[in-house]
């Protein structure tokens, strides 16, 4: 595997992924996979689809077991049978599913306030002042009383990033928010992805998306076959990669350096 010296982070990661397998029967989804996330970085996830990104992130939140190597939050090694630290993973782990995953019966309002009031114990009152805080931040707040099914594909998006906000998670995983966009609503996902960014907001990001990589990202990890093939900044890996599938991947989605979003 190729990489650069990281610099500019000080202290121990937040998420270090050590020589992490996982396999689906005769297939190896992945194999070693290491790298570190530390606090208040955006690292980026690229790669052909099937090389294992996503079911890194669903390691990363024990919604699938890696089978060998360690996955740490904070220092601490991800043990999946237990349940209470499982559980407290999550509330700490915000994520953005690629299928948005709202609940088609509630309100927007209100699929924003479960998660505090069910798994936090907060006041419905004070949940709901939060979810408006937070629809108000991703810029839909008109939509409170609505229902996911009037809303676009873009806005409902917004809806479960305001969502997985709501619980005020150390870190926010991304598994390709927005794969299932409309070209027309991409942009206002992005947009909202990187004002969190700005903020400081520690993320993991699996992404088509090579402008967004390049622009907002700190650092960006490469995927072939369940491989981390490459990892470095952006200015390395689209500029001038040191692997040749790096460069046949870039190549073969036509990327050319140019932003479709702002």
């Amino acid at each position: 595997m190729a990489e650069v010296a990281r610099v500019g982070h000080a202290g121990p990661p937040i998420l270090l992924f050590d020589r992490v397998c996982k396999n689906y029967g005769p297939l190896r989804a992945l194999n070693e996979v290491g790298f570190q996330v530390n606090r208040g970085e955006v690292v980026c996830l690229i790669g052909p689809s099937g090389s294992g990104k996503s079911t890194l992130l669903r390691c990363a939140n024990a919604l699938e077991a890696a089978e060998a190597g360690r996955i740490s939050f904070e220092g601490i090694d991800i043990v999946y049978s237990n349940t209470k630290l499982i559980q407290r993973l999550r509330q700490r782990m915000g994520m953005v599913f690629q299928n948005f995953e709202l609940f088609p019966h509630l309100t927007v309002l209100r699929n924003v306030s479960v998660g505090p009031t069910t798994v936090l114990g907060m006041s419905r009152k004070a949940a709901d002042l939060r979810a408006m805080e937070l629809l108000r931040k991703v810029g839909l707040e008109d939509k409170a009383a609505m229902h996911p099914a009037s809303l676009s594909g873009g806005q409902q998006q917004r809806v479960a990033i305001a969502r997985a906000l709501a619980m005020q998670p150390d870190v926010m995983l991304f598994d390709e928010p927005t794969s299932a966009l409309d070209p027309e609503t991409i942009g206002e996902v992005l947009t909202v992805m990187k004002a969190l960014a700005d903020e400081g907001m520690t993320m993991l990001v699996v992404t088509h998306e090579m402008d967004f990589a390049k622009r907002v990202g700190d650092w960006v990890v490469v995927f072939d076959k369940g491989h981390v093939i490459e990892q470095g900044p952006p200015k390395q890996i689209f500029e001038s990669p040191l692997v040749p599938r790096t460069r046949e991947f870039l190549s073969h989605l036509g990327w050319h350096g140019e932003a479709s979003w702002s």
